[in-house]
């Protein structure tokens, strides 16, 4: 497989082997490698470099890295995968909620980093899917080539991850999707094994569309806005 061209990786690791032997191999494949030591210089030299994707290390000086992600989710859209030795199921979840896009542990394969790196860099420049055609449900507009999202006229900000999950949902609209076919539609961004991240996303893209029990927000005409219709079933 040919790399992406021309994608440029961040990856922001404070153990020096480990930094090496993965940008070397990295490099290899055609990527471009910038390593970042220290959580508290990542979103300065994000902001800098406007990577293709970003790899976070958790445990790092300065900041740790899921402050770090949450300060760069706060400035860049860029696609943000946590690379760590923290495994657990509750690991995963803080990191998703705190805005990554995806999760691996280590120690990794660097080919399954590098079908990672890939399938971001392919979300993150639309190239999601055979079709450019806005899909519209309902008040829902999303634009595939700019990865826009627009619910009644309103801009939704969304990661990567969570805006090919919505595509691939609206897509289906009106369907009830298993995890596992979702997880298929959307592979190679979270892990297989842990089926629970989906319902991390669709809580955040609940949220997002307006759909939050907790937090519910109206509509231009002052009712509760609720899902498409088309989007209600979203998972069973």
């Amino acid at each position: 497989m040919i790399s992406e061209p021309g994608s440029q990786v961040m990856y922001v690791e404070d153990e020096e082997r480990l930094a090496q032997l993965t940008a070397a191999y990295l490099t290899s494949h055609g990527l471009q490698v910038t390593v970042v030591r220290n959580g508290g210089e990542a979103v300065a030299e994000a902001l800098r470099l406007r990577p293709d994707v970003i790899l976070l290390d958790l445990m790092l000086p300065g900041i740790d890295g899921l402050e770090a992600c949450r300060r760069l989710r706060a400035r860049l859209d860029t696609p943000v995968i946590i690379v760590t030795a923290h495994g657990e199921e509750s690991d995963r979840v803080v990191g998703l909620e705190g805005g990554a896009d995806d999760y691996l542990v280590k120690p990794f394969s660097s080919r399954e980093l590098l079908a990672r790196i890939r399938a971001q860099a392919r979300r993150a420049r639309g190239q999601i899917g055979p079709s450019g055609q806005a899909i519209v449900v309902g008040a829902l507009r999303i634009e595939p080539l700019s990865m826009q999202v627009t619910l009644e006229g309103r801009t939704l900000g969304l990661t990567t991850y969570e805006f090919a999950l919505l595509r691939s949902l609206a897509e289906r609209a009106g369907q009830v999707l298993t995890r596992e076919q979702l997880m298929d539609l959307v592979k190679g961004s979270a892990d297989e094994a842990f089926d629970r991240s989906i319902d991390v996303h669709i809580s955040h893209l609940r949220q997002k569309l307006g759909d939050d029990p907790r937090n519910p927000r109206p509509a231009q005409d002052g009712a509760r806005r609720r899902l498409p219709a088309g989007l209600r079933p979203l998972i069973s």
